[in-house]
């Protein structure tokens, strides 16, 4: 009888992993962009789900709970190989960007490297907001 019980809960276990898809996941006090943020959770990291909303979900990693965009997980793990990819090209990878992608860009005088350059850019979210309010823009969540 407890070996039905412990596989029970192994699965409950099982079925509330999920790991962070994107290259860093960015983890909040609460559901909402402007959050306050409590801590990053790097790609691969497995997470425990609390509860999904849809839009976000709730997670414990260790000592660190609170919210993430629920896009940003999956229920496989994103495990990098001994190959000379990086995170971020994995990261690329799963939104459609590939060498392919790159060569057709290319053919069609389009520049790849300007999409790398404006991925270098940093907004912090004070300074987002800060301009949402000055241009009065609404502040959608």
């Amino acid at each position: 009888m407890a070996f039905c019980t412990s596989a029970v809960i192994f699965s409950q276990a099982d079925r509330n992993t999920r790991y962070v898809a994107v290259q860093t996941a960015v983890l909040k006090d609460s559901t909402g962009f402007f959050a306050k943020e409590v801590g990053n959770l790097p790609l691969g990291t497995a997470v425990t789900l609390v509860r999904d909303d849809g839009k976000w979900a709730e997670v414990r990693a260790g000592n660190l709970a609170g919210w993430v965009a629920s896009a940003s997980l999956s229920a496989r793990r994103v495990v990098a190989s001994n190959s000379p990819v990086t995170a971020s090209e994995v990261a690329l990878a799963g939104k459609g960007f590939s060498p392919d992608t790159e060569i057709e860009y290319k053919k069609n005088g389009l520049d790849y490297s300007m999409v790398d350059s404006m991925e270098k850019i940093v907004v912090s979210t004070d300074d987002l907001l800060r301009f949402i309010i000055e241009g009065r823009l609404a502040r959608g969540e």
